[in-house]
């Protein structure tokens, strides 16, 4: 089932409603507070975006594994990914913006990455594929020229702030985008056991159906003018 609110996440009260998705490519977003994940907690991250007027979907504290969401899936992150002319938070089915505490200079990556895997598997709810169409990124912004930029962000999928198309960002800094993708896929839970199968009893030989009566302990009770054992008890004869 898919749910506009990631399960288990701390909600935040933003002060910004949202905007209107235009369709597309499911897509994430990658980026970083610029703080200290050992001194910030993904709540009071949120709630400093929440009252300076931005927002993001998720707020997420790698090292502790807490997550706070300010928004849900099926509203766009309007501004946060702003180049000029074009609001590419509006863009895609989904455009999921993911604010992590942590810096550029450090990439998140090289350190814990607790609660991905609750992350992850409520973006595959959202079908966005596990891809990172622009590849790894780097310590610093390297835009691409703009239609292959253009392309490879319509293909959805993964992508750091700094591969945004026009982006001038170079957030989150170049995190491995293998240690996020690559994180287990959840078990799949075991099918349901098999009800025992009921086999019918195979036909006598001379051809008649075979009996499917009562059994006791001292014979067979055949079917009304059958042959079968007789279900009388047998009486020995006394010795004289």
């Amino acid at each position: 089932m898919v749910n506009a609110w990631m399960p288990g996440a701390g909600r935040i009260r933003g002060t910004t409603p949202g905007g209107v998705l235009q369709g597309g490519a499911p897509r994430t977003v990658w980026l970083t507070t610029e703080s200290d994940p050992g001194l910030l907690s993904a709540q009071a991250a949120a709630q400093r975006l929440a009252d300076d007027g931005r927002t993001a979907h998720l707020v997420w504290n790698p090292v502790s594994g807490e997550t706070a969401q300010l928004l849900p899936a099926t509203r766009a992150a309007a501004g946060q990914l702003n180049t000029g002319a074009v609001d590419h938070a509006k863009e895609g089915r989904v455009c999921i913006v993911i604010l992590v505490v942590g810096r550029t200079l450090t990439p998140f990556t090289d350190g814990p990455l607790i609660g991905l895997s609750e992350i992850l598997n409520w973006l595959d709810s959202w079908e966005v594929t596990r891809q990172w169409p622009a590849g790894a990124p780097g310590r610093t912004a390297e835009p691409h020229r703009k239609p292959a930029g253009e392309r490879l962000w319509a293909r959805g999928g993964h992508f750091a702030h700094s591969q945004v198309p026009g982006a001038r960002s170079d957030s989150p800094g170049a995190i491995s985008p293998d240690r996020i993708l690559n994180c287990p896929l959840p078990p799949k839970p075991p099918p349901p056991p098999r009800s025992p199968e009921i086999r019918a009893p195979a036909p006598r030989r001379d051809g008649s159906p075979a009996y499917c009566g009562p059994m006791r302990d001292h014979g067979v009770i055949g079917p009304p003018g059958s042959t079968g054992l007789d279900a009388r008890p047998r009486v020995e004869a006394l010795p004289s």
